[in-house]
């Protein structure tokens, strides 16, 4: 989603507080974790799902200028990293967000886990091997050596492709 390229401010100021900049209310966001606020964006003109950035406090008010700029909402919560959980309740009382699904890689994807913010794990496993050295598994980031959730089947379905959908409800 992101252009290619890296924004890189020439005024080093950091944000340093927690805020949120709101350009639009919609009845769903592409939320898009940006930690140091280093992607770059196209000016935000989509009515159906528009962008919403999250950043910690180390981002520069310069990005965040920037983000304003290209009309892109953003929040900031989380000292040197992003507080995700504070980031959900800003999204839910803030931006009427009531459900999200994280579609994203490995880290996020643990991220979200262990903050304790997945009550379902969708997992689509297409009819094919990807077998690279060094790819992440679908969920990275922790360092202990066993699963942090337990997960119930809730669902199987498989396809003509020979792809399987399963779903699991986390359990605490």
């Amino acid at each position: 989603m992101a252009l290619s390229g890296k924004y890189v401010s020439k005024n080093l100021e950091i944000y340093g507080k927690e805020g949120f900049s709101k350009k639009v209310d919609a009845k769903g966001y592409e939320v898009v974790v940006d930690s140091k606020g280093e992607l770059l964006w196209e000016k935000e003109n989509r009515d159906e799902k528009p962008l919403l950035i999250i950043t910690s406090e180390q981002v520069t008010k310069e990005y965040l200028n920037y983000l304003d700029e290209q009309n892109i909402s953003w929040i900031v919560c989380g000292k040197n990293t992003t507080d995700l959980v504070k980031a959900s309740k800003i999204l839910y009382e803030e931006f009427h967000v009531e459900r999200m699904a994280v579609v994203g890689g490995a880290v996020i994807n643990g991220a979200f886990l262990k903050a304790g913010l997945l009550d379902e794990v969708s997992i689509l496993i297409g009819a094919g091997i990807d077998g690279r050295k060094g790819m992440p598994g679908v969920f990275d980031g922790f360092d202990i050596d066993q699963p942090v959730i337990s997960l119930s089947l809730k669902d199987v379905e498989t396809f003509k492709s020979g792809a399987v959908w399963i779903r699991y409800k986390t359990v605490e």
